[in-house]
């Protein structure tokens, strides 16, 4: 996807470090961050709702997922901390890829 921001993240074509990176996901930190730590799970491969699933891709996403609580030390999420995939624009999905929000570091709000 020529124009999709994560493609190009995860490609190299736009710098952004990454904290973990394997052959389907990596991780990074958030430019936008709405808690004391603020990671985005993205990947690799491209495509944006979970309605667009088919087996190969739910095999990533469940990667993602296996993988995520391995990282919680290492990216101090020990305490506890948010799941969040937005979906569509009422969803507040701005990047149209499909990617996971990791939010903790404090006592997040209730919602």
């Amino acid at each position: 996807m020529e124009n999709c921001i994560f493609c190009k993240i995860v490609a190299g074509e736009i710098p952004s470090p990454r904290l973990y990176e394997d052959d389907k996901m990596i991780v990074i930190r958030d430019i936008e961050p709405k808690a004391k730590l603020h990671y985005l799970c993205i990947p690799k491969t491209h495509f944006a709702l979970l309605s667009e699933m088919d087996d190969a891709r739910a095999d990533v996403v469940k990667h993602c997922f296996t993988v995520i609580p391995t990282l919680e030390k290492e990216l101090g999420l020990e305490g506890g901390y948010r799941v969040i995939i937005n979906q569509g624009e009422n969803g507040g999905q701005t990047v149209h890829h499909l990617h996971i929000h990791l939010l903790g570091g404090e006592k997040l709000a209730d919602f």
